[in-house]
């Protein structure tokens, strides 16, 4: 039997306003499915969410790599 590879999380939290962002910045937040500052979400690690964090970097906080579930 093939073992099921662990994925990798990463738990990032919203703590700056969008308010005078872009349109884009402001879509890259919900996209990565916040609804609310302060919220912590848990996203698999991938180059994507990774991409989208880089745009939005100045108003998330990464508290870094885990195993999931």
């Amino acid at each position: 039997m093939a073992k099921k590879k662990e994925e990798k999380m990463l738990r990032i939290k919203w703590v700056t306003s969008f308010i005078a962002c872009p349109r884009g910045m402001r879509a890259t937040i919900r996209g990565l499915g916040f609804r609310r500052m302060n919220q912590v979400i848990e996203r698999p690690d991938t180059p994507s969410i990774r991409g989208m964090i880089l745009k939005v970097r100045h108003l998330v906080e990464v508290d870094g790599v885990h195993a999931g579930n």
